[in-house]
């Protein structure tokens, strides 16, 4: 059966590691806060209560998708959609073309920015090969308006960061959320990587400033990643409940 993914693909290597995942979703937490289209993610009330059980459903599905055969790539896709229709069908109105392309957009974004912190800068070929599995996902939805390649996707990008984002009462709240569930210093943490990988335009809107002190931390774990000692540092870091789940994420 053919995969989804190519193995040997750069996006299996994006998506097969804890720590470019976690930076992917401390991205996407910052520009989901600030993207107009949030009061969806409030209509169930499942991200304000738990975000972070949010966002290993998420990462669930995004890795079934990544690590699957075509069949099971669809039918992952095909479940995403199905859940999406459900919502749109209890509240009564179809979620905008634009949010869908918009988290779409975010995983093809992040995915790159945090590879390129924590490993290396990508070819212009392995941005493309990022670009070209999201698009699949996209088009197996059936989301109107995608772009045709990863060039049409950065100025369509670009766009969609100066027209959809603003900060609301909403961002607010789901920063204290995050707050909450984190714990102070985890929540500083993520506030530092969401400086490092975000655009100037969210980093703006919520004035992340600069990963000042992050930095040399980042640094220092890449140490003791090169020589394979990175599990002291996410012990400490990470909450219990969370360590099976994040240590899951590493794909051997």
């Amino acid at each position: 059966m053919e995969d989804f993914v190519k193995k040997g693909s750069i996006v299996r290597k994006i998506w097969g590691s804890a720590d470019t995942i976690l930076f992917i979703f401390a991205g996407a937490a910052a520009e989901f806060a600030v993207n107009k289209a949030v009061d969806w993610l409030y209509f169930t009330g499942r991200l304000p209560a738990d975000p972070l059980g949010r966002l290993f459903s998420t990462v669930t599905y995004a890795r079934q998708i990544v690590f699957a055969d075509v069949a099971g790539a669809n039918k992952a896709i095909d479940s995403i959609t199905a859940i999406h229709r459900e919502v749109e069908k209890n509240r009564g109105m179809q979620i905008p073309d634009w949010a869908y392309r918009d988290v779409l957009f975010m995983l093809i974004d992040y995915s790159i920015r945090s590879f390129e912190v924590l490993q290396r800068k990508l070819t212009a070929a392995e941005k493309a090969e990022v670009f070209d599995v999201f698009y699949r996902v996209g088009d197996r939805m059936d989301l109107k308006g995608l772009p045709a390649g990863y060039l049409q996707w950065v100025e369509m990008r670009q766009e969609h960061l100066q027209n959809d984002l603003a900060y609301s009462n909403y961002t607010t709240d789901l920063f204290k959320q995050y707050k909450k569930h984190l714990g102070l210093i985890r929540y500083l943490i993520l506030k530092q990587v969401q400086a490092l990988v975000s655009p100037p335009v969210v980093k703006n809107l919520l004035n992340l400033g600069k990963p000042i002190w992050f930095m040399p931390v980042l640094e220092g774990y890449k140490l003791f990643r090169a020589v394979h000692l990175e599990n002291i540092l996410k012990e400490i870091i990470l909450p219990n409940q969370y360590k099976p789940q994040i240590k899951a994420l590493d794909v051997v």
